[in-house]
């Protein structure tokens, strides 16, 4: 299947849309993203970006740690011209009471754009991005405020679509002629850091199957993605005319594959049981529990074998970064794809401007030359 031909008109429809999951969106929506996204790409590096966002506020809430996406956030709301203010989720009032939708009306009132990244707990992240998102909307329409005030997901439980839509970029500028029939895996891999998110591989099953990609999963028994990811999965991969399947072999999903994105997250059901769960000794009982069962596969490693099963022993290899070198990958793939994985990870931020501007910015296609 070829990607769909972008479609300027479909930009008009995005203005004060929120990006909460990529399933939310149409792949006509997606593509528009993504087109505003490499365009402005394109100017970044010809010097020639305009400010359409001056003297607003773009605040970015983070209730997890974060390097890359905050950078990201700050450098793609600086480039339209917006100032940045990053917000410590631990600094709010939600611990004391406060609803997300309050929240979301406090912040609200005073920003123009907000990020939330609230991944840690699953059946939370999202569901309180959505109520923030309701507590801004309320506010402006009480007073009358006609101001667009989008939220740009920064990663939830379920999904991390400024990571995977700038994967799919960096996988396209890699294989021109798309990813309809291409093999690529998404693998679990040993780390013994700390249990991470199920989101990103979530997001990459659930956005590269609309593409005709031929995606396999490979997992150990116990890491289990959620059901409503597996489901768009399937689902798209139908519709696409890619195929979508699931491994308890890291090995059968290496063969033959054109790209390789091995990385760790935690145990399904150990993760369900952070839900709630607000004693301190307990969650650190719960992290420890979940490294002790990541330590039963510490053979689920990308290293020079595995990468020699892939198609011509070459395959592209992503990670969303940080990885850990020598348990999720060996060093020596890692240096040899070092430069490939900062090049995958700056497309993150055009990502984000993209994501901003189509809801902000009136006769965007136009301003932009598309």
């Amino acid at each position: 299947m070829a990607s769909p031909k972008f479609d300027p008109q479909v930009i008009k429809t995005l203005i004060g849309k929120s990006l909460l999951v990529t399933s939310d969106w149409t792949t006509p929506e997606v593509e528009a993203l993504l087109t505003v996204a490499q365009r402005f790409q394109q100017l970044d590096r010809e010097g020639k970006l305009q400010p359409l966002c001056p003297n607003e506020l773009a605040y970015a809430m983070f209730f997890d740690n974060s390097t890359r996406t905050k950078s990201a956030w700050a450098g793609a709301a600086t480039r339209l011209g917006m100032m940045p203010v990053i917000v410590d989720g631990s600094s709010t009032q939600v611990a004391h009471g406060e609803t997300p939708s309050e929240t979301g009306a406090m912040l609200g009132m005073n920003s123009h754009a907000m990020g939330i990244r609230h991944d840690k707990v699953l059946n939370e992240g999202n569901a309180f991005m959505r109520e923030v998102k309701r507590g801004i909307d309320e506010y402006l329409a009480a007073t009358d405020d006609k101001r667009q005030v989008p939220i740009v997901n920064l990663q939830c439980d379920v999904d991390h679509p400024t990571q995977t839509l700038a994967d799919l970029l960096w996988l396209r500028d890699n294989f021109k002629d798309g990813l309809a029939g291409k093999k690529i895996a998404v693998s679990w891999a040993y780390s013994p850091s700390y249990a991470k998110p199920l989101s990103v591989p979530q997001g990459l099953i659930m956005l590269l199957t609309r593409y005709g990609a031929n995606i396999t999963l490979a997992h150990p028994k116990g890491y289990k993605l959620m059901d409503r990811c597996l489901d768009d999965a399937q689902r798209h991969s139908k519709e696409s005319g890619g195929s979508f399947t699931v491994t308890d072999n890291m090995d059968e999903a290496f063969k033959g594959a054109v790209a390789v994105y091995p990385k760790s997250w935690g145990p399904h059901e150990l993760m369900l049981k952070r839900v709630g769960e607000k004693d301190d000794a307990k969650l650190k009982a719960l992290e420890k529990q979940m490294l002790e069962q990541n330590a039963q596969f510490k053979d689920w490693i990308c290293d020079e074998r595995r990468m020699g099963l892939t198609q011509d022993g070459n395959a592209l290899y992503l990670h969303c970064l940080p990885a850990d070198i020598g348990a999720e990958v060996s060093p020596g793939v890692m240096k040899k794809h070092v430069v490939n994985v900062a090049r995958e990870a700056n497309k993150k931020l055009y990502v984000i401007m993209a994501m901003l501007a189509v809801a902000k910015v009136q006769d965007l296609a136009k301003k932009l030359g598309l």
